[in-house]
């Protein structure tokens, strides 16, 4: 008789489970290795996977004494690729910085080029074999306040919403504060969602959040986190976050406990497998990646 109760009870336990919200296990990752880039020496900063897999786009150090361009580098495999240059019809003596391309050719990148005058930074562009035309400001995404900037953003794949932060600087440095913001795409250009309506709104904390990676279901989401306010020994994380459906706002975010040292910008292969970001390794920044288990 106690077996037939226990049995019952487990039963109408799986019942209650299967009419309640499941709580999945976070995957697990493998140990990281680098990503060789042949043919190019220098520092490779904000790599972002094309949503096929075949190009890796990436910029140099973004900071002085270089002047921060855009590159590009064909797939040979997982862990190469093979340089081919910068990329054409974008690059400006300001910075132009952490491209995104969705699956229709539109490449989004950050520029300072005229931030005293737009107070914006975002800029997108038609993307073809290596060459970037019709370039042109996104507005209506900033916060249009002086010292508040945009410096980094995400595409999904259909290029329906942008993911980006709104970073406070002053004259002293910064950033201060930065919150990721999502905006949707709307017959004339994008549109900032409310605070309460934004599914990243669970991720944003006093830290700051920044380099947004969205899933090509847009059922993941990868960022850096680092804790505010900056110092010189501040180390920045990678952190993982889901959520069940495109209704819901994502969850919790979790670090990835086997990506350490001194890494930002993570960018997925197409299958969501392989996480791609850069380190800081030796005093150059290099491209390194790690598979999900």
């Amino acid at each position: 008789m106690r077996k037939t109760y226990a049995v019952l009870l487990f039963l109408i336990l799986l019942e209650g489970c299967d009419n309640h919200t499941s709580i999945e296990p976070e995957p697990t990752f493998g140990q990281p290795h680098p990503v060789n880039v042949i043919g190019y020496s220098g520092n490779s900063m904000e790599p972002f996977l094309s949503r096929d897999g075949t190009i890796l786009f990436f910029n140099n150090l973004n900071s002085a004494p270089e002047n921060t361009n855009l590159h590009w580098a064909t797939r040979t495999n997982d862990s190469t690729f093979q340089y081919q240059g910068e990329i054409s019809g974008i690059n400006t003596p300001s910075l132009d910085a952490v491209a995104s391309l969705d699956q229709t050719g539109n490449l989004y990148f950050v520029s300072d080029r005229q931030y005293a005058s737009t107070l914006s930074t975002i800029y997108v562009g038609i993307f073809s074999n290596g060459t970037v035309s019709n370039i042109s400001l996104v507005a209506g995404i900033s916060k249009n306040l002086a010292g508040w900037v945009n410096f980094d953003v995400e595409t999904n794949a259909a290029g329906t919403q942008l993911y980006y932060v709104d970073g406070r600087f002053d004259l002293s440095g910064g950033p201060y504060e930065s919150d990721f913001v999502t905006a949707t795409k709307t017959g004339v250009g994008f549109q900032r969602l409310a605070a309460g309506e934004d599914p990243l709104r669970n991720i944003n904390t006093s830290s700051l959040e920044y380099a947004a990676c969205i899933s090509m279901d847009n059922l993941e989401f990868y960022f850096t986190r680092v804790t505010a306010p900056l110092t010189s020994s501040s180390i920045p994380e990678i952190f993982r976050c889901s959520r069940k459906n495109l209704q819901e706002a994502f969850g919790v975010a979790v670090k990835i406990e086997s990506i350490t040292g001194f890494v930002e910008a993570p960018t997925l292969s197409p299958d969501g497998k392989i996480v791609y970001y850069h380190k800081k390794e030796g005093g150059i920044f290099v491209i390194y990646m790690v598979r999900k288990k």
